[in-house]
């Protein structure tokens, strides 16, 4: 598989008349390698010259990691007292012309150390092939990703038994971050939320010592990482017997998803998921109230391409993994959110997630 990636990259070298490629984000050494390091501000970085054998450079320290897990066999070492960029350069030998790079990774102080060192004549940003590479899932891919999902599903079911009116969001999301951790994942793919009644009517909320009180809206929104790759959900409970309005915004919310879930087909336009769920959502009166794109891809990252928004027109495409995830949130009473991780097929759509949407009473 990393062969495969390696040459879809040499192909966009070529066309492009590349001299060479240098790969510094970890995820995409991982996923060109199956090597993955967090060097912090240690380099790490893949070499590939255009008429040579690909090196992968570590920190010495990382050499037998590298050797043991990397499809790249050639592997370059720097010590703490080495000038990395040195080691770059002694790979890349003769006078450079277009050199690929990741731009959007790079700081300012590692490209302009990176330029010093290579004194190439052009830098050509890397973005494009390999969003266009990590945008189609493999089956292998997809597979890491269910696993992600059934971890994360068992997780809430069993974090859901904690909930009890005068327990606090933080103390949920402590017991649902142990529990992942016990179910196999590396740890949470991002930061857990649990919103408590007027805090769920906030996107990007961020739990604290509010306590769950009877009557009203509680927000899960959260994930796992487990072998490379992520899966994110949202689900919203009703704490006890909640109001007509309440449920209104519930029924419209899952409406909403079902109908977007429904328009996934291969050649429609990302653009036409969003506006399916919103058109729904403002038919209700809600629309201002839904302040946010439909979804987004996901994979090694929570967040990736593809953007689900409504002004995107590129096509749904067999193989793509995204979020689809409508949501109403009323200032100072409460908000829904339901959201399911869903895979373009060659006919239509496949929801991976499975957990209940139906609006559940729990407390």
């Amino acid at each position: 598989m990393t062969e495969s990636r390696l040459q879809q990259l040499r192909t966009f070298m070529a066309a492009h008349q590349l001299d060479a490629a240098i790969i510094t984000l970890p995820k995409h050494v991982y996923y060109l390698t199956g090597f993955f390091s967090e060097p912090h501000e240690r380099f790490l970085g893949l070499i590939i010259p255009s008429d040579g054998e690909p090196t992968l450079v570590v920190p010495a320290l990382d050499r037998e990691a590298a050797e043991q897990a990397s499809s790249v066999k050639q592997i370059a070492t720097h010590s703490d007292t080495d000038n990395p960029y040195e080691v770059v350069k002694r790979l890349l030998k003769g006078r450079l012309q277009r050199v690929g790079l990741e731009k959007s990774h790079l700081t300012v102080n590692r490209y302009e150390a990176l330029a010093a060192a290579l004194e190439a004549e052009t830098y050509v940003d890397l973005e494009a092939p390999l969003q266009e590479m990590r945008m189609i899932k493999s089956p292998d891919e997809v597979a890491r990703i269910r696993k992600a999902i059934d971890v994360v599903e068992k997780v809430l079911a069993e974090g859901l038994k904690k909930v009890k009116a005068g327990v606090t969001e933080l103390e949920l999301v402590a017991e649902l971050e142990y529990l992942m951790k016990r179910m196999g994942a590396e740890g949470p793919s991002f930061s857990t939320m649990v919103l408590a009644g007027e805090n769920s009517a906030l996107p990007h909320g961020h739990p604290g010592d509010r306590t769950i009180r009877e009557g009203e809206l509680l927000l899960f929104d959260m994930g796992v990482a487990l072998d490379g790759y992520v899966s994110d959900i949202t689900r919203t409970f009703a704490v006890g017997e909640i109001n007509e309005r309440q449920k209104e915004i519930y029924q419209t919310v899952l409406a909403a998803n079902l109908a977007a879930i429904e328009a996934v087909r291969p050649g429609a336009a990302l653009a036409s998921l969003d506006k399916t769920a919103r058109d729904l959502i403002a038919a209700k009166g809600y629309g201002e109230y839904f302040t946010h794109r439909l979804g987004h891809g996901m994979g090694m990252d929570v967040h990736e391409y593809p953007s689900v928004h409504g002004k995107n027109q590129d096509a749904l495409r067999p193989g793509m993994v995204f979020t689809i995830e409508p949501g109403i949130y009323l200032p100072g009473v409460g908000g829904v959110r339901i959201e399911d991780n869903v895979l373009v097929t060659e006919t239509g759509c496949e929801v991976l997630t499975s957990f209940p949407k139906e609006l559940t009473v729990i407390g």
